[in-house]
């Protein structure tokens, strides 16, 4: 495959591109239910091969077959936003209370434009490549949904190798960076429910105060972690919330209080021990106090685990395509999560992080993904879905 020709191609689609991304940002959706986004989705890239929908999710694995035959790869994009008020600014902005703000409208714009250049080239691809348009990656499993469902299977063999990519607003426009091994954090939420007994304030001793107990154990955690989890193999445990009480009064002691965490690992034995170790301190600690302690976890996200040979082919395709300054190896993982870890738990691959800051920002100016202020540079729509392509022409021989 001659890659420059691939990037021309891609160029070429680019102001196409834009105005896609564009109307996907401006009509944002939440969760596992986006109809109007995959109506986009369909229409823009619909017909480039055989579609397969989610049976009750917003979903669609669309199988473009090569001219030869030969194996399956898998690319990956994602479609949800989140429950964010935009405050950019831009033209395009989305005012429906929901905003894409961790870049995903890049994502499905990418997709779409790797898409067409596979059907494009389809006389020179030696098996098929499944594109994956996937909902709910932000806390809602949308990978394991469509795993579950077969999605990945559609064209009757496990894929061989799985590419996926994300865009960052704070790290330089057009860089590509990955690495080998844990690339991100397993993230899922801690929340517990402390219970005592109620009672009038003038008088704690005749009740059992569930503040003053979660107060001990919040002041505690941290100290709890660092004693009894592997420095090498860290977990972050961030408390985002708390409920006490009735802001209303202060001469009630309540019978329940609550918090809620995040709660993030770098290894399997990582996520294990924080199901094992973070309940039995604090059921411990509430227990002293005379008060019961519940606690649960929500689902998350597998650790992101990137295969070696998958990580060697991003590299080298990436320096072939655009010259060794473009590309750059991770020097540790992030902690972030991300549900496409389950994809390449299930199918060999890498994830891929490809800046998009906007250049006539100051860093003191860019905004990280997520808030409701981040912007993203449009220029490298063309970039990335030029790798992504070329990645699975690379991996199909």
């Amino acid at each position: 495959m001659n890659y420059q020709n691939l990037i021309d191609q891609a160029h070429g689609m680019q102001q196409d591109l834009v105005k896609i991304r564009r109307e996907l940002h401006q009509t944002p959706e939440f969760g596992l239910e986006l109809p109007k986004t995959l109506e986009i989705i369909l229409r823009e890239a619909g017909d480039l091969g055989e579609v397969t929908l989610g049976k009750d999710i917003s979903a669609a694995a669309i199988l473009i077959r090569g001219a030869n035959p030969g194996p399956t790869v898998l690319l990956r994009a994602d479609m949800d936003a989140l429950a964010v008020n935009e405050d950019t600014g831009l033209d395009f902005a989305s005012t429906n209370g929901y905003m894409h703000a961790c870049g995903h409208d890049l994502h499905m714009a990418i997709g779409i434009g790797a898409a067409r250049l596979v059907h494009a080239n389809r006389d020179k691809l030696n098996g098929n490549v499944l594109m994956f348009f996937q909902p709910g990656e932000e806390g809602h499993d949308g990978a394991g949904h469509m795993l579950a469902q077969q999605m990945h299977m559609v064209s009757g063999e496990k894929p061989v190798a799985a590419y996926g990519l994300h865009v960052f607003s704070i790290v330089p426009s057009g860089l590509f960076t990955t690495k080998k091994d844990t690339m991100m954090a397993s993230a899922g939420d801690m929340l517990v429910s402390i219970t005592g007994r109620g009672g009038h304030g003038s008088m704690p001793w005749t009740a059992k105060d569930p503040i003053t107990g979660m107060i001990e154990i919040l002041s505690t955690l941290q100290s709890f972690i660092a004693k009894n989890f592997d420095a090498l193999d860290p977990i972050i445990v961030n408390v985002g919330w708390i409920k006490a009480g009735d802001d209303h009064t202060t001469n009630i002691i309540p019978e329940t209080v609550s918090f809620g965490a995040t709660v993030r690992s770098f290894s399997k034995k990582g996520y294990e021990d924080t199901r094992e170790k973070l309940p039995a301190f604090i059921k411990a600690m509430a227990e002293a106090m005379g008060l019961k302690a519940e606690v649960e976890f929500t689902p998350a996200t597998k650790v992101l685990i990137n295969h070696h040979d998958a990580v060697d082919r991003i590299e080298a395709v990436t320096k072939q395509m655009f010259g060794a300054e473009r590309y750059r190896t991770m020097s540790q993982p992030i902690p972030g999560g991300e549900d496409y870890a389950s994809i390449v738990e299930e199918i060999p691959g890498a994830f891929i992080f490809l800046g998009a800051a906007q250049p006539h920002l100051r860093p003191e100016q860019l905004e990280s993904n997520h808030s409701n202020k981040a912007q993203f540079d449009e220029a490298v729509l063309a970039d990335g879905a030029a790798l992504l392509a070329a990645l699975a022409f690379d991996t199909l021989g």
